[in-house]
């Protein structure tokens, strides 16, 4: 698959070709939907928690007799039907995480990456340079570009400038390549990479073949 490469001016400077290994991939929603509901999970404290009546304050003392008064039968104060009482089935800690296979992740962002890829959602600029690392520069630069609504900016590596110029845009965020998640590509609108970072992405995240994968288990020996 052949991409354009941009300058920060809107300019067209080249085309470089992408893997279809990483950017060429077949849809696959539902193991997207999963990867993303998996991560979502993962970022869950699962700190909640609610009193029982074993914990609330309060006298465990019958509130009044349980007959002849005419009213309901009620127990102690404690009682989730009374205000001030606990709480029934309410929340307590807890931890959300899910497991997923490291096979199943690496396919759901070269899905993800190529969803972005076929439906034109990617933008390919040839350098990040934005000198000062002012907001107004990147927001001219998104504008030349054409680009509106979320981004997700990927660079090869930490580009400070980048941050800071990004970081007083409300709908801009900033990655490097090595950090692309499944979660973070679908919750943008426009994935916007240096061909470095495409590089990088390439290197990262290509299918893993059998002779390869037990050299690097035999490494790890």
């Amino acid at each position: 698959m052949q991409v354009p490469v941009y300058t920060l001016k809107g300019e067209v400077a080249e085309n470089i070709e992408l893997s279809d290994d990483v950017f060429g991939a077949p849809p696959n929603n539902g193991l997207v939907h999963q990867a993303v509901v998996r991560q979502r999970a993962n970022r869950r404290q699962g700190t909640s928690q609610t009193k029982t009546r074993s914990t609330v304050s309060g006298s465990s003392k019958k509130l009044h007799a349980q007959k002849h008064t005419g009213r309901a039968r009620r127990g102690d104060i404690t009682s989730p039907t009374l205000s001030g009482g606990a709480v029934a089935f309410g929340p307590h800690p807890r931890d959300y995480r899910q497991a997923m296979p490291k096979k199943m992740r690496r396919l759901a962002l070269r899905c993800a990456l190529s969803a972005k890829a076929g439906v034109g959602e990617l933008k390919v600029v040839d350098s990040m340079e934005l000198g000062g690392g002012r907001t107004g520069d990147l927001a001219v630069a998104l504008s030349a570009l054409g680009v509106s609504g979320t981004v997700l900016i990927a660079t090869e590596q930490v580009e400070p400038s980048v941050v800071r110029s990004a970081r007083n845009l409300q709908q801009v965020d900033t990655t490097p390549a090595a950090l692309l998640n499944v979660a973070d590509v679908m919750a943008h609108r426009t994935l916007l990479m240096t061909v470095g970072a495409v590089r990088k992405a390439e290197q990262l995240w290509k299918p893993v073949k059998a002779g390869e994968a037990a050299a690097e288990s035999g490494k790890g020996r």
